[in-house]
């Protein structure tokens, strides 16, 4: 589906070319030949953040490039400036001169830098750009970062009329099979037999049978590490219809789904001691003649009603009755991950994910992994006097509030009520979408707060 021009070296060639890092207003101290110093100045080059100036020779030949990453101390710098090379070196063979910065965000974020999604047109023509690994960098640890991105990516990126709920089984059984796991899925009917009857009416009224798939890995005895992430391939709103441009994105609306599968497979990859669990709910919130209903009053699997305010707050639904399956296993960490709410984007943007959770031990540990990596989130509250929002007069609780405030909030709270005997929980409210383009992330599909929490996982279990 994606492709790439792009390709790390384990070393330099005889022939790669050097690019120098140039800081803002820093040129005299980045450790440049006369020439090239000469050269930076006829043109003005001065360090600003992304720019880039190729390097002639003295016969006019490409000797190397010039690229400013800014303020690298200044708070809130990117820290994966290095993505944009991706798309401004020449073809051939190149080296990172005199990097000062984190040499493993620097060369991954030149790789998932350049993902282009061409599964529908023809890609770049460019020729190859192989830039040798920076020295304190993990290859294999970057290779299979930048796979799990590209994955996520692809499957977000992908519309529905090929990544329906039976396009996403098929992703999930594919990833299952490339690791020895073991994938399982309930679907139509057999959801109401084996007790997912929020699942069934969310995406009953779909052209494709709802299901919970089902994916464990690992040895039965390791740390039990449970992800669930919301799979609603297109999302109508349901009977309370959203707007034609409410509508545009909705194919992003299984992004928390793609998010556990790239999270997954990083971790299937790097072969942590846990034993892996992900639950998918893949559903279409449709309308038809069976689509559930405004004031219907629905039993979970937990056994708590719920009565729908809101067709449009669909995936709390879906997620409660795979969280409720979850907890039952009572895992040591259960992660959950949906493009929830607006509320979020609202209230912290499409660039920095809000996640909930009620332990400090967790939350520390997020905190810390997001700086590292660079991979932002922001921890929100689970302010429970707002819980009595949800309540209803008919069932024991409501899909919503009335009065809109705080929404990403109340439907964490909501989720809240679903899990009970998890050792630790947290809930993340992506967007799964990027809509600017970053140097590190065309437009598009987003892998966001994976790499987090995989580097959460790695640094409490380590490596096998």
């Amino acid at each position: 589906m994606s492709a790439t021009r792009l390709e790390l070296l384990a070393k330099k060639s005889d022939t790669s070319l050097p690019v120098w890092f140039v800081a803002k207003n820093k040129v005299e101290e980045a450790g440049l030949s006369a020439s090239a110093a000469a050269w930076a100045k006829a043109h003005d080059f001065d360090g600003a953040a992304g720019a880039f100036l190729v390097v002639p020779n003295e016969k006019g030949a490409i000797a190397g490039a010039l690229f400013g990453v800014g303020e690298p101390d200044r708070e809130g710098q990117n820290r994966m400036l290095a993505g944009k090379l991706s798309s401004l070196l020449p073809a051939g063979d190149w080296h990172i001169e005199n990097l000062e910065s984190d040499a493993t965000l620097a060369a991954l974020s030149f790789l998932i830098g350049g993902y282009q999604f061409n599964r529908y047109r023809k890609g770049s023509a460019k020729g190859l750009v192989r830039l040798a690994l920076p020295e304190g960098a993990d290859l294999a640890e970057i290779n299979r970062i930048a796979s799990a991105v590209t994955l996520t990516r692809d499957l977000i990126n992908t519309p529905t009329n090929d990544m329906g709920p039976e396009a996403l089984e098929q992703a999930l059984r594919d990833l299952g099979e490339a690791h020895s796991a073991k994938v399982d899925a309930t679907v139509g009917d057999a959801l109401l037999k084996n007790n997912f009857p929020m699942i069934h009416a969310v995406g009953r009224a779909g052209a494709q049978a709802p299901r919970l798939l089902d994916l464990t890995w690992g040895k039965e005895t390791d740390p039990k590490v449970t992800l669930v992430g919301k799979g609603v391939c297109f999302d109508t709103g349901g009977l309370d219809i959203k707007t034609p441009a409410g509508m545009l994105l909705m194919k992003k609306d299984m992004g928390g789904a793609a998010n556990v599968i790239g999270l997954a497979a990083m971790i299937m990859a790097a072969k942590l001691p846990v034993r892996l669990r992900v639950l998918i709910p893949a559903v279409e919130n449709a309308i038809a003649g069976d689509a559930f209903r405004p004031g219907d009053v629905l039993t979970s699997r937990k056994g708590l009603t719920v009565e729908i305010g809101n067709t449009d707050a669909e995936g709390r639904l879906v997620l409660a009755d795979a969280l409720a399956l979850a907890d039952e296993e009572k895992p040591e960490l259960l992660i959950d991950m949906a493009t929830l709410t607006g509320a979020a984007r609202v209230a912290l943007g499409p660039d920095l994910p809000p996640f909930y959770t009620h332990n400090e031990e967790l939350a520390a540990s997020v905190a810390k992994s997001a700086y590292q990596v660079a991979d932002p989130v922001w921890r929100m509250p689970l302010w429970e006097p707002y819980e009595k929002k949800l309540s209803s007069r008919i069932a024991d609780m409501n899909n919503v509030t009335t009065d809109g405030f705080a929404g990403s909030v109340t439907a964490a709270l909501f989720l809240s009520r679903f899990v009970e005997n998890s050792a630790q929980w947290a809930h993340f409210d992506i967007y799964g979408w990027t809509p600017v383009e970053k140097p590190e992330a065309p437009f598009g599909g987003a892998a966001q707060a994976i790499r987090t929490i995989y580097q959460v996982l790695s640094d409490r279990f380590g490596k096998a």
